[in-house]
């Protein structure tokens, strides 16, 4: 198959599960391998990286409302010393705390991650715990508080649940949604936030391939048609994602998310013995 067909196809799934909680990740690395695309770049943690920037721009444009309050009101909060009573100055800052353990994270174990742990085994187990946090969070949790309820605690503790999502297979969305529920917030409010803690380390973590991929610093060469591809798919799908998700918690449990991940890690269990 054309490598930029590939990277079409990889971008909108990309777009799709980054923002449902099947894990973006485990799948870039478990549908090409049971499809048997073997292409270097399009398994390279620079193009998974950059497909995220195509999901960056779809949660600033999904949310761009939301971001021309907070980061004035962030910026203001600095100045001024003070929240002020401001719900959007504390969100503010409640974003960027929950952004501290996921940096320190990737800083940490970045190299890990990309030589190590990026494999399709460790994808299945990802799956099946992450589906079984997932299942007694949406259960256990009270669902009874908004998004002016959290504390700065209790959004530390969903930036280290997102820190844990840098295992492939986990979800990002999936893993700090369910915290959120687990802190008692709605299943929508804990949705939303994962989306707006998101969107910092993705553009942190962009920003620095970014870099690798202008000064040449890459394991791979780069293929810049695919890649334009892959990050447009990924845009698209992105923002159905986002409102899908959003609309969908309103009324709904997450079990049809868990199921999927019990079926996608059976799926890829018997590929693997099938081999």
């Amino acid at each position: 198959m054309d490598l930029a067909l590939q990277a079409l196809v990889i971008g909108i799934v990309q777009g799709l599960t980054e923002f449902l909680p099947i894990s973006s990740s485990g799948h870039l690395i478990a549908i090409p391998y049971m499809l048997g695309w073997t292409d270097p770049f399009l398994e390279s943690l620079q193009f998974t990286v950059m497909l995220h920037l195509g999901t960056l721009a779809a949660l600033i444009v999904y949310f761009w409302r939301d971001w021309l309050r907070l980061v004035p009101a962030g910026i203001a909060a600095v100045r001024d010393r003070s929240f002020r009573g401001d719900p959007d100055r504390r969100l503010a800052w409640l974003i960027l705390a929950s952004t501290v353990p996921a940096a320190v994270a990737g800083l940490l174990f970045n190299d890990v991650i990309e030589n190590q742990i990026r494999q399709v085994g460790m994808v299945v187990v990802a799956l099946l715990v992450g589906a079984g946090i997932i299942w007694i969070a949406d259960r256990w949790g009270s669902k009874s508080l908004s998004l002016d309820r959290l504390t700065f605690p209790g959004a530390l503790g969903i930036g280290v649940a997102q820190a844990i999502a840098l295992v492939p297979g986990v979800s990002r969305s999936g893993i700090s949604i369910s915290a959120g529920l687990f802190l008692g917030l709605t299943r929508e409010s804990a949705a939303r936030y994962s989306f707006l803690m998101s969107a910092p380390i993705i553009a942190g973590t962009g920003a620095y391939e970014t870099a690798k991929l202008v000064r040449g610093d890459t394991a791979v060469p780069v293929e810049w048609g695919p890649l334009v591809v892959g990050m447009a798919a990924a845009f698209v799908t992105g923002l159905f994602a986002i409102g899908f998700l959003l609309r969908w918690l309103r009324t709904h449990r997450m079990t049809i998310f868990v199921v999927y991940r019990l079926v996608l890690a059976a799926i890829i269990v018997v590929v693997v013995l099938s081999r």
